[in-house]
């Protein structure tokens, strides 16, 4: 059975978490969840049990207990589900053509600095 443990203190690493649940039965394996980036603890990790009794058994115990100030939430790991790869692609119709008008009217029309000065102050 695999188990998710949550609220873990960020000092605590595998061996630690691998010897907390030894105490109730035979451990597969045991991960904390590392930041790629910082490389810094994300605050929770996962068992492996054989043995689904000594599982069960581990979570009921270590349910609420502290470790090293923090009190732990263990619970039976829920299936990974897939996240939507990101919003669908949208449909583009065709883009409307622009006006396009010769440089000297667009920036005569805009006025550049002087125009705006001009507008300004009259």
């Amino acid at each position: 059975m695999n188990i998710y443990v949550g609220n873990l203190p960020y000092s605590v690493r595998d061996e630690e978490l691998r010897a907390a649940f030894e105490a109730y039965g035979d451990v597969a394996a045991a991960e904390v969840i590392f930041d790629k980036r910082t490389r810094r603890s994300r605050g929770y990790g996962f068992v492996e049990m054989l043995d689904d009794e000594a599982a069960t058994r581990a979570i009921a115990a270590l349910n609420g207990q502290e470790l090293h100030g923090r009190e732990l939430r263990v619970d039976a790991s829920q299936p990974r589900t897939e996240k939507p790869a990101g919003r669908p692609p949208q449909e583009r119709g065709p883009r409307p053509a622009r006006a396009s008008a010769p440089a000297a009217e667009t920036a005569q029309q805009a006025g550049g600095i002087k125009g705006f000065l001009k507008r300004l102050f009259g």
